[in-house]
């Protein structure tokens, strides 16, 4: 069997029908479709928010074997009885985030509760569900904002750059302690997600759960999505941008400084 074929397979026997799945931020967008595709598969779907309303729309959607659990992730007692009641999970998807606080003037409490929520609410899931998983995948949502860290949201791209750095880790960890336990990184491009109208140059969130089950039968830990605006051309190009400024001594975030925006931007479109 080529290790293409056995990622594929893994995929299946993880992602079977009966198997338990976990999803947390599962009231609306790309947590809802993620509720609806396992669903569709035949498994048993535990959707977590604090949207007690939008979870049982997201119920109501998804049809088959799907238990509802109004649950607050950055409270790790909860997330640890939610656990034991659950049991044994196949598939942890830590999704649920919050975009709560803008700027650096932002109120101290808000930066805390985005941490909990982004960072410490994905720390909390794998804490409570890893320890019954006999095997399985775990995946934890990122951001771009985490990677190429766009001026503008401090707290939300902090957050998302020490999830990326704490998945990496994790995945290193299980490969050699629990090789039967993958972690992996899903990294949206432009999503329309909540009740936005959509836009032309977006993904709907289909279309990212289409994109990680395809890329996590390939056996992927990076899941970096693209969208109808931004090509995986162009994202690897802004992902080495970014990292060079560290190799070539540029001042931090160069792309979005005066006097290396022009060079910046034609570099990235001759990529």
């Amino acid at each position: 069997m080529t290790d293409s074929e056995a990622a594929k397979a893994r995929f299946d026997a993880i992602f079977a029908a009966g198997n338990t799945t976990i999803v947390t931020g599962a009231a609306l967008g790309i947590g809802r479709a993620m509720v609806r595709d396992f669903a569709g598969r035949g498994m048993r779907v535990v959707a977590v928010d604090v949207d007690t309303a939008e979870l049982e729309t997201t119920v109501e959607l998804a049809g088959g074997d799907v238990l509802a659990c109004t649950v607050d992730v950055s409270d790790s007692a909860t997330m640890a009885a939610l656990a034991e009641e659950v049991g044994p999970a196949s598939v942890l998807v830590n999704n649920a985030a919050t975009r709560l606080g803008m700027g650096f003037d932002a109120p101290l409490d808000e930066w805390r509760r985005a941490m909990d929520i982004n960072l410490f609410g994905v720390v909390n899931g794998v804490q409570a569900v890893l320890p019954q998983m006999t095997q399985g995948m775990i995946i934890n949502v990122g951001s771009k904002q985490g990677i190429t860290n766009p001026p503008g949201h401090p707290i939300y791209n902090m957050a998302k750059s020490a999830l990326k750095t704490y998945t990496e880790l994790l995945q290193h960890h299980l490969r050699s302690e629990r090789p039967e336990i993958s972690a992996h990184l899903l990294v949206p491009g432009w999503t329309t997600t909540g009740h936005r109208a959509h836009q032309p140059g977006a993904w709907r969130p289909e279309e990212v759960v289409a994109r990680m089950c395809r890329d996590l039968a390939r056996g992927d830990f990076y899941i970096i999505c693209p969208d109808n605006d931004v090509t995986e051309e162009m994202d690897k190009a802004r992902i080495l941008w970014g990292a060079a400024d560290m190799t070539e001594n540029r001042p931090a975030l160069s792309r979005w400084e005066d006097s290396w925006r022009a060079e910046a931007a034609a570099q990235l479109a001759k990529s």
